[in-house]
């Protein structure tokens, strides 16, 4: 049965458990929600191969008059920036990931397995800054990284990043640590076992989906970060791919099947990572949710 919290049900009936009606409204609807869904990717995919004729001629949904796959992404990859920018935010994007997740397992096991006075202080504090819309923070930060010597530089939006991912990555770690089995610390605290063998042998092991599931989420949020992007950097030898999509679009005017085409190349590497870490991803975040 569902849990329930008042009288009222904390989540939905199991679509196996509803009645025939309600599977069956479910199955004919599943497909047509999908693909509203996938429509606007499929769109940009299907631009993405049309010759320039067919945007020049309005064929803009027939059948593309010839199917240009090769030479569009030819363009994409050998006339302009793309490859550039691509390896900017790979340059950005790791780095970020391994600081952050890092960081947050130590903290996380800090604050989830040590009970001292002022722990619930800092772990607010550490989430604190994920509630503060960062347009409040656009002007103070750019300044900050202007008189640091990090403006316009890849190091600088990786300390940024690092910095404002790890709140919420603490919170990720520290209710996953917390939720672990707390009989295994004290059988190793028993043994002797000093407190960072007890992190990196007993603990860790354990943190592997979380930490699966945690690094996909960031890697999606950092790579297609735009906001950030634009705001701390402004040339081709810092910008990652989705502040360099603008100068991309400024280079290709009114080209919508070359626009298109390197809209699909930004956006593989995050699709491709959460297929490769699905399992884990997906591990991850059910792991602790039932007992």
């Amino acid at each position: 049965m569902p849990l329930s919290w008042g009288g009222a049900e904390m989540f939905p009936t199991p679509i196996q458990k509803q009645s025939r009606g309600a599977q069956v409204t479910y199955q004919a609807l599943l497909p047509v929600v999908l693909i509203m869904w996938l429509l606007p990717l499929l769109a940009v995919m299907l631009f993405s191969m049309r010759p320039l004729a067919d945007f020049t001629n309005g064929n803009y949904w027939g059948v593309p008059s010839s199917f240009e796959f090769f030479t569009n992404y030819g363009k994409v990859f050998f006339e302009s920036d793309m490859p550039r920018y691509l390896w900017n935010s790979l340059v950005i994007t790791v780095p970020t990931v391994i600081g952050a997740v890092a960081l947050s397992c130590m903290t996380g096991f800090a604050l989830g397995i040590y009970r001292f006075k002022g722990n619930l202080l800092i772990f607010f504090m550490f989430i604190a800054g994920n509630f503060v819309p960062f347009q409040i923070l656009m002007v103070p930060v750019r300044d900050l990284t202007v008189s640091a010597g990090l403006y316009d530089t890849k190091l600088g939006l990786v300390l940024f990043h690092i910095a404002f991912q790890t709140g919420f990555c603490t919170l990720f770690m520290r209710n996953f640590i917390r939720a672990l089995p707390f009989e295994l610390i004290e059988a190793a605290r028993v043994e002797g076992v000093a407190e960072w063998r007890i992190f990196w042998y007993v603990v860790l092991p354990l943190m592997r989906p979380a930490i699966a599931a945690l690094a996909v989420l960031i890697f999606t949020f950092i790579w297609n970060d735009y906001f950030w992007a634009v705001v701390l950097t402004q040339g081709p030898d810092a910008q990652p791919v989705t502040a360099g999509i603008t100068s991309f679009n400024s280079q290709f005017v009114a080209q919508y099947h070359l626009m298109s085409a390197g809209s699909i190349v930004a956006a593989l590497p995050p699709v491709a990572m959460f297929f490769m870490m699905q399992r884990h991803f997906i591990a991850g975040l059910t792991l602790g949710a039932v007992k």
